[in-house]
């Protein structure tokens, strides 16, 4: 099947991972598409005239414990060895999070600290993250207290300025990424390969589709497109695809306002979290991921807000049971279609990690190589 010829609708990481294995594997001739002008989608980073890296649409870090997504993403960039913590102030002390033992003596009284520890030792495995909600289950008045202490300090008011609703009313999906990690662990994520590709994630994805194969067109939207294809893989919204005829799948928004300022750093660590202060979530500071050296610095405050059409970008889908049957609609509305595959965030309506993205991407490619 060499002569087919592929579209590919969206420059991410989900498309350009497609469109390198349908050009290197099956000898396929693929036009990637993206409406942007810029590849590389929420992940887009570019050197700014500080010399410093800057991450677009917020961090990105890269981090999986899938052996085949590492090997297929180093064989395209190299990693630094950088583990992401996150910062967060509670009660005007910073400590990180999620919520773990070191925290626990960060913000409490050392005798105090000590007889929870003991009491979550004794209640819980080490090691174990307990979601939130799960955690507020407790008897005992101690951990009743934690369990109160870090659902107000940590989850309450930063889900509700990032959600735009009160915890209950968000999907178990989303509180289970806020937990009490029983450990020593600061580090935010735990996966065996983590770090940031040494050149940036724009220079990653132009290495993924560096192929003769592969046509790239930016500032180019699907409908636009008059040639004839193949197969479409279409990781743009799936609700858009079908014009929204069964309503607008709704999403959260993220605006970013950025700050350059005269000084090396400007806070203690790459993010800063802000659950009970100010109206942004948190703080990026950029530099830190690639050690980035330059007298100045560059920082994001991070405001989330409703998605609107036309206003600002699609960020977070949101899950809930309403919303999960919306999709399924449109789903079965796709299932209708020949040669056409729907991937991605927005395609599938699904938060999807960088990692997970690029897997969803190798597995279709095998479910379709044959065909």
């Amino acid at each position: 099947m060499e002569n087919v010829v592929n579209l590919i609708v969206g420059a991410g990481f989900s498309g350009a991972t497609i469109a390198r294995k349908l050009a290197e594997e099956l000898n396929q001739k693929v036009v990637v598409i993206d409406a942007k002008d810029h590849i590389a989608g929420n992940a887009y980073d570019y050197r700014d005239r500080n010399g410093i890296m800057i991450h677009k649409y917020g961090s990105h870090i890269f981090h999986t414990n899938l052996e085949n997504v590492w090997q297929f993403m180093s064989r395209f960039t190299g990693f630094n060895t950088y583990m992401h913590k996150v910062i967060a102030v509670i009660d005007g002390i910073e400590t990180t999070i999620p919520f773990n033992f070191r925290t626990l003596y960060d913000v409490f009284p050392e005798t105090m600290a000590k007889r929870m520890e003991e009491k979550l030792l004794k209640n819980f495995e080490y090691n174990k993250k307990v979601p939130i909600l799960e955690f507020q289950k407790q008897d005992d008045e101690d951990l009743k207290f934690l369990a109160n202490y870090v659902y107000e300090k940590v989850f309450l008011h930063y889900t509700t300025k990032q959600w735009g609703v009160k915890p209950d009313e968000v999907d178990g999906a989303v509180t289970a990424r806020v937990p009490v990690y029983i450990s020593c662990d600061e580090r935010y994520f735990q996966d065996k390969y983590q770090g940031i590709p040494l050149n940036g994630y724009a220079e990653v994805v132009k290495n993924i589709l560096d192929h003769p194969n592969i046509e790239v067109r930016l500032e180019t939207k699907y409908q636009d497109v008059t040639e004839e294809f193949d197969r479409v893989f279409y990781t743009g919204p799936i609700d858009e695809f079908f014009d929204y005829k069964f309503g607008e799948l709704p999403y959260r928004s993220v605006n970013f306002k950025m700050e350059e300022y005269d000084k090396e750093y400007y806070q203690s660590n790459a993010v800063v979290n802000y659950p009970c202060n100010y109206d942004f979530t948190r703080i990026h500071e950029y530099k830190y991921y690639l050690d980035d050296i330059s007298s100045k610095t560059v920082i994001a405050k991070e405001y989330s807000e409703s998605f609107e059409r036309g206003r600002n970008d699609r960020y977070y889908p949101i899950p809930n049971d309403n919303n999960a049957k919306l999709y399924a609609r449109y789903l079965e509305e796709a299932k209708k279609l020949d040669n056409v595959y729907f991937l991605g965030r927005l395609g599938d309506y699904k938060y999807y990690d960088m990692d997970k993205a690029i897997n969803r991407a190798l597995e279709l490619f095998e479910e379709i190589k044959g065909e």
